[in-house]
C-alpha cells in the first residue's frame, strides 16, 4: 500500500474530502470536513475486485463479508467509481452501468458526493428513488439506461421500476452491467435478480430475433418467447457481475454469491473450509474489527430480565381453541397490557437516567426496540405519561414507526410518526435528523433504525423483541459505532443470552456453509404439489401462457387459477364441517358414557385433522417451490418449462388461499382475561464471550 504507484492511486481515486453539515448540543450548526483515507482491509477489497474482474470478465459474482460499522458505504462509492470508469484490454469500457442497489438514502448523496470530487462532473451518479415532475421512476431509469448513465442508484423498494424500465424499452438492455448489492440478502436474490437478468440478458436476443421483420418498426414478443427467455435467465448471466456486500450473509447469500476456496484469490484471513464449500471473496471480521478498534463489543455489557405472570378468567362456557393460536393470542395480550409496559418503561428511564445520560458530555442517545407499531406507540404513550409524573425533563422520547396505527383502548386516534400526540418536537424534520439534535435522545423504534442506520452517540438499547440470526447482529450493531468516551449498554427483557451469543458465532470470524442445497428438492416439491390434485396441469400451462403474453388481460390470471382456488376452499371447508361435526359427537359421547361413540369420534377426528393437515402442507408447499425454485436456478441450470410454468402459476395462487377466513375458531375472546400476578426481575449483567462462542 505504500508503494508509489499506490500511493498515486489512493490519491487519484480513494481520497476525497467529506463535508457534513452537524448540529452540536446546543443547536448551533456547523460544516465538518473529514479527509477520508481507506483503511486497509477498504484498499484491499477494492483491489481485488477490480483484478478478479479485469482477469474473470463479466458475468461473476463477488461476495464481500465485511463486519457492520467498517466503512461498507465508502467501499462501495470506491468500488462503483472505479468499475464505471474500468476498460477492458481492447480499450473498450467493461460495463454500460453500474447499477447499485441499497435501502440507505444517505448512500445517495454520499455517492454523489464523493464521486464528485474525483470527476468534477454532475450527472455520472443517477438516483432513482422518487418520481420527478412528470417522469415516473421506470422512465427515469430507462432513460438513464439509454444515456449509458454510469452509476444508477435504486433502492430496493423501487428496484422493480427498473424491470419496468427495461421492459418498455428492452434496446438499454444490450451490453454489460454490474450491479452492486448493499447488505445483499435473500431478498434481493430471489425473483427481483432473476427477474433483472431475464430482461437484460433476454430482451437483446428478442431484439435480435426481429430484426429482420417488417412493419411498424414495434417490438413484438410472444409469450412463448418470454417464457423461453425466463427459462434461459435462470442460466448465469455474462451481461451481469453482481458484487455482493453485507456483514451478514445467509446460507442463501453463501450459496449464491460466494464461491468455492479454490476459486477465490489465496487470503490469510479466509483458510480454505475442508468440504470446499462457498465462501467471501473477501472478508473482514467482526472480530477484526474490534481488535483493530475499528468498532465497538457491543455485548460488553448485557443484562437480561425475565417475566413471570398468571393470567385468571371468570368460568363460564368452555371454548376448543387451537392451542398454538391460544398461546401468541396471550402473549401478545400481556405484552400489550399496560401493566407490563409500565414496568419496562420504568426500569427503561431509570436505567437511562442512571447509566446512559451522562455519557460523551450529555449526547448519549439510547434505541428500544419493539415488535410492533402498536407495542411502540404504547411505549411512547407510556414513557410520556411516566416523565410527566416524575417531573424528568432530562428525557426527550421519539417513537420510530411505518405506516399508521389505529386507535384502540389506550391510543386515542389513529397516528403515524409525525403526529404531534406522539412527536411534537420534529419541526418538519426526519426523525434520523431530529434524533441527532438535543432535542431527542430516546428513539423507541418498531422494524425501523435497525439496520443501515448510522449514529455514532448510541450507547444504549433495551430490546422488547425476539432476535434471532441475522436480525440479531443487525439490531444490536447498531451500538458499534465509535465515538470519544463512549461504552454500550444492552438490556433484554426477552431474549436469552445464549440465543445472542448463537446469532453473533457464525458472523464473528467467517460465515461458512455447513452444505450445498441439493436441486432434487424443487422435483420432490413439485411432485407432492402434483399428487394433491387441487389443480391440474392444462390450468398451469394456460395460466404460463397469459402470464408470458405482454397483451394477455390481468384478470386472465385469476380467471385461470379460479378452479385451483376453488378446488381447494371446497376441500377445506368440507374438513372443517367434519371437524365440527365429530367434535360434537365426542362431546356428547363423553356426556352419555359411551365409550364406543368416544372411540369413533376420537378415530374420524385423527383423519379429518390429518386431512387438514394435508391441505395446509400443500399451501406451505407452494410457497417452498417458489423460493426454492427461484433461489436454486440463479445455480443449477434446470431447462425446464415445466419447473418455469409451475413456478409462476404458484407463487400467483399460494395468496388466494387463504385459510384464516375459513376458520371459525380464528378469534380467541380475551376481553375477560385479568393479570392477576406480575414479576420482572434482573438475571445478571456480564460480558457475553463471543471470542468463546466463535471458537478458536
Amino acid at each position: 500500500m505504500f508503494a508509489p504507484d499506490a500511493w498515486l492511486k489512493v490519491l487519484g481515486r480513494f481520497l476525497h474530502l467529506e463535508q457534513k453539515t452537524v448540529e452540536d448540543f446546543h443547536g448551533r450548526r456547523s460544516v465538518k470536513e473529514t479527509l477520508i483515507f481507506p483503511r486497509y482491509h477498504q484498499w484491499e477489497v477494492v483491489n481485488r475486485l477490480i483484478q478478479g474482474t479485469l482477469a474473470e470478465g463479466p458475468g461473476r459474482r463477488y461476495l464481500v463479508q465485511h463486519s457492520a460499522g467498517s466503512g461498507k458505504s465508502n467501499s462501495i462509492a470506491w468500488v462503483a467509481h472505479q468499475l464505471a470508469n474500468l476498460y477492458g484490454e481492447e480499450g473498450k469500457k467493461l460495463f454500460n452501468s453500474v447499477i447499485v442497489v441499497t435501502d440507505r438514502t444517505v448512500l445517495d448523496s454520499q455517492l454523489q458526493d464523493t464521486i464528485f470530487q474525483f470527476e468534477h462532473a454532475h450527472g455520472v451518479v443517477c438516483p432513482i428513488t422518487r418520481d420527478i415532475g412528470n417522469q415516473s421512476k421506470s422512465e427515469q431509469l430507462a432513460e438513464a439506461l439509454a444515456s449509458n448513465t454510469r452509476i444508477i442508484i435504486v433502492t430496493i423498494q423501487t428496484f422493480p421500476e427498473l424491470f419496468d424500465a427495461l421492459d418498455k424499452r428492452p434496446q438499454p438492455a444490450e451490453g454489460h452491467y454490474a450491479v452492486i448489492a448493499d447488505e445483499a440478502h435473500s431478498s434481493q436474490t430471489g425473483s427481483s435478480a432473476s427477474k433483472l437478468k431475464a430482461l437484460l440478458a433476454a430482451a437483446g436476443e428478442a431484439v435480435g430475433d426481429d430484426e429482420g421483420s417488417e412493419g411498424s418498426g414495434e417490438l413484438e414478443i410472444s409469450a412463448e418467447a418470454m417464457l423461453d427467455a425466463a427459462v434461459a435467465s435462470r442460466r448465469p448471466s455474462e451481461r451481469i457481475s453482481y458484487y455482493a456486500f453485507t456483514a451478514t450473509p445467509k446460507a442463501k447469500t453463501l450459496e449464491l454469491f460466494g464461491r468455492p476456496a479454490n476459486r477465490r484469490p489465496p487470503d490469510p484471513d479466509l483458510p480454505p473450509s475442508a468440504d470446499n464449500t462457498p465462501e467471501p471473496f473477501h472478508l473482514y471480521s467482526m472480530r477484526q474489527a474490534i481488535e483493530e478498534g475499528f468498532i465497538l463489543d457491543v455485548l460488553k455489557n448485557y443484562v437480561t430480565y425475565s417475566t413471570a405472570w398468571k393470567l385468571a378468567h371468570p368460568e363460564g362456557e368452555e371454548q376448543e381453541v387451537d392451542s398454538k393460536k391460544a398461546s401468541r393470542t396471550l402473549a401478545k395480550w400481556v405484552r400489550l397490557h399496560p401493566y407490563n409496559i409500565a414496568q419496562r418503561v420504568e426500569v427503561i428511564v431509570e436505567h437511562y437516567r442512571d447509566n446512559v445520560r451522562h455519557l460523551l458530555d450529555g449526547q448519549a442517545k439510547a434505541m428500544v426496540v419493539t415488535a410492533s407499531r402498536q407495542e411502540a406507540v404504547r411505549y411512547q404513550l407510556a414513557m410520556q405519561g411516566y416523565i410527566q409524573e416524575q417531573g424528568y425533563d432530562d428525557v426527550h422520547p421519539m417513537v420510530a414507526f411505518s405506516g399508521s396505527v389505529p386507535p384502540d383502548e389506550l391510543i386515542p386516534e389513529e397516528v403515524t410518526e409525525t403526529s404531534r400526540l406522539l412527536n411534537p418536537g420534529l419541526k418538519g424534520r426526519g426523525l434520523a435528523e431530529a434524533f441527532d439534535t438535543a432535542d431527542f435522545n430516546v428513539m423507541i423504534a418498531a422494524n425501523k433504525f435497525q439496520t443501515g442506520f448510522d449514529q455514532p452517540k448510541l450507547c444504549a438499547m433495551y430490546v422488547d423483541k425476539n432476535l434471532h440470526g441475522v436480525d440479531c447482529v443487525q439490531t444490536l450493531s447498531r451500538l458499534n459505532r465509535l465515538f470519544p468516551g463512549k461504552q454500550t449498554f444492552i438490556l433484554d427483557f426477552y431474549n436469552d443470552e445464549q440465543e445472542i451469543l448463537d446469532a453473533f458465532a457464525p458472523y464473528y470470524r467467517k460465515a461458512e456453509l455447513a452444505d450445498v442445497s441439493d436441486p432434487n428438492v424443487v422435483f420432490d416439491l413439485q411432485r407432492s404439489l402434483d399428487a394433491s390434485g387441487i389443480y391440474h396441469w392444462p390450468e398451469v400451462e394456460a395460466f404460463a401462457k397469459a402470464f408470458f403474453d405482454p397483451k394477455a388481460p390481468a384478470s386472465s390470471l385469476s380467471y385461470h387459477c379460479r378452479p385451483g382456488q376453488d378446488r381447494f376452499k371446497h376441500r377445506y371447508q368440507a374438513i372443517l364441517e367434519q371437524l365440527q361435526t365429530w367434535k360434537e359427537a365426542r362431546r356428547t359421547a363423553e356426556q352419555h358414557g359411551d365409550d364406543k361413540g368416544l372411540k369413533r369420534a376420537e378415530q374420524e377426528l385423527k383423519e379429518a385433522g390429518t386431512t387438514r393437515d394435508e391441505l395446509d402442507l400443500f399451501r406451505k408447499n407452494l410457497q417452498s417451490f417458489v423460493r426454492t425454485y427461484e433461489f436454486l436456478s440463479q445455480i443449477v441450470t434446470f431447462d425446464d418449462a415445466e419447473l418455469e410454468q409451475l413456478c409462476v402459476f404458484a407463487r400467483h395462487l399460494y395468496p388466494l388461499l387463504r385459510t384464516d377466513r375459513l376458520l371459525e375458531d380464528e378469534a380467541i375472546d380475551v376481553s375477560e382475561l385479568e393479570l392477576t400476578h406480575y414479576r420482572l426481575t434482573k438475571r445478571e449483567e456480564k460480558r457475553l464471550q463471543l471470542e468463546e462462542a466463535g471458537g478458536d
